[in-house]
């Protein structure tokens, strides 16, 4: 029988919950069609009702959970289930580090099947305290009514939260976002309207440098020049002290970008000030760096010890963006080279790289497998290969290049456990996989960054 015929929206049923999905879901069965429900835990009896068919599976909400799993617990934010931007507040942490080593179980078992049974997958390193733990914040602000409001929009909605504490935000974040509504409020400054695409304020960025305490905000307008603007800066200064950066970025387009290509100075430094281990970064209103960067240590540590680097390797790092992986390693490697096919990237590298007197590497724009090619006929070949892709993972070519040039370890960073084992497929043609680092870089959401360590087979 064809799951449209079993499988209806509105039908109500029991679900025993087997197992959580990638995206932190529970997975059931029902007569053989595979349920996922989000909310519900494993171990698990719940009454639902189904919200969606699809051809391969339903989707479900919970009505009612007859059987409790003894790792539930309340989640403290009182918007979690509209928001959607966590996927596990309602788990303890201890249980939402053993699942997402379960995920990456589930995935090898997928995409590997032969070999998942006899692969390392290490317990999750987690943070000792999980909350409060994201260095930046981007709210976009309304007014509905007399209020000014500053928050996420509600899952697959247009309706903003006024998210006045948000519990995975650092506290300073969210300190300055409240008051620079709150100023915004009193000046009665415009506030931009998606539907009219009028008004002036568009979205509050803050980001703060965690060891430092520095923090930047940045209020992102329609327009250069507004009413109140020159009392707005005032105000903004008077925050807090810690604020030493405030900045302008204009955005006119009718786009759900946050920033637009325009960004000026309002007051104090272009940058604020951030350390990473031994490493110093300035950062500037648009620069990409780690959300969480005291679990990037523990990460980027955990790379190091991958690469099991003793001094004498030739070491690349593809996808190298602005550089801090390699930084991480220059100490202990021959020579570094990197590329990205972002050219602002690789001078952002080049000049990290300066600036802390490494002098033994080399980046380049373009694509790995281009500059791996290139490198490999100048008779440069790496000994360690590291990569950390987007969540797309790695370029087929790239994995052809690969297997070509044969490094001799290679530390594949992955933020998506599905396209990690993908790609595990194709390269443990010639690679051994040593172990897999499961590392809790977001918690309280369904996100899990891994780290392997591959082998070049003797054979």
């Amino acid at each position: 029988m064809a799951q449209e015929t079993i499988m209806e929206v509105g039908k109500r049923i029991p679900l025993n919950i087997k197992k959580l999905g990638i995206n932190g879901e529970g997975i059931g069965y029902y007569k053989r069609n595979i349920v996922f429900i989000p909310g519900a835990l494993v171990g698990e009896e719940v009454y639902a009702e189904i919200t969606k068919v699809s051809r391969n599976f339903s989707e479900a909400k919970v009505l009612k959970v007859q059987k409790k799993s003894k790792h539930r617990v309340t989640p403290p934010c009182p918007v979690y289930e509209a928001c959607g931007g966590c996927q596990l507040q309602h788990m303890t942490y201890d249980s939402q580090l053993v699942a997402k080593r379960h995920v990456v179980l589930q995935a090898l078992q997928k995409y590997v099947p032969n070999q998942a049974k006899k692969i390392n997958v290490k317990s999750t390193i987690g943070m000792d305290d999980p909350w409060h733990y994201r260095n930046k914040s981007q709210f976009q602000v309304r007014k509905p009514g007399k209020h000014v409001m500053a928050g996420l929009f509600a899952e697959n909605s247009h309706k903003l939260l006024d998210l006045n504490d948000c519990p995975v935000q650092h506290e300073m974040t969210t300190f300055v976002t409240n008051k620079t509504k709150k100023i915004i409020e009193e000046l009665d400054i415009p506030v931009y309207d998606s539907r009219s695409t009028k008004g002036i304020i568009r979205t509050i960025v803050v980001r703060v440098g965690v060891r430092t305490g520095e923090v930047q905000l940045v209020i992102v307008t329609t327009r250069k020049n507004f009413p109140q603007k020159e009392e707005l800066i005032e105000k903004l200064q008077h925050i807090d002290e810690r604020v030493v950066s405030i900045v302008q970025n204009i955005n006119s387009e009718d786009t759900s970008l946050i920033f637009g290509d325009v960004t000026r100075v309002l007051a104090g430094k272009e940058t604020i000030h951030e350390e990473l281990g031994e490493f110093a970064f300035d950062l500037s209103a648009r620069a990409f760096f780690q959300l969480n960067p005291t679990q990037t240590v523990h990460l980027y540590n955990q790379i190091k010890k991958a690469a099991a680097l003793t001094g004498s390797e030739k070491v690349v790092d593809a996808y190298c963006g602005v550089g801090t992986i390699g930084l991480w390693l220059a100490k202990d490697a021959s020579e570094i080279r990197g590329m990205d096919v972002i050219p602002e990237s690789i001078d952002n590298a080049k000049q990290n790289a300066e600036n802390h007197g490494i002098q033994h590497a080399i980046y380049k724009t373009g694509t790995a497998e281009d500059w791996l090619a290139r490198w490999q006929k100048e008779g440069f070949v790496p000994d360690v290969l590291t990569v950390d892709p987007p969540r797309t993972g790695l370029a087929p070519s790239f994995i052809d290049a690969v297997l070509k040039i044969k490094p001799k370890r290679f530390v594949y960073t992955s933020c998506n456990p599905s396209t990690l084992a993908k790609d595990l497929a194709q390269l443990t043609k010639i690679y051994h996989i040593e172990y897999i680092q499961p590392v809790d870089m977001f918690p309280q959401t369904a996100h899990v960054e891994c780290i392997s360590q591959l082998v070049l087979k003797n054979d």
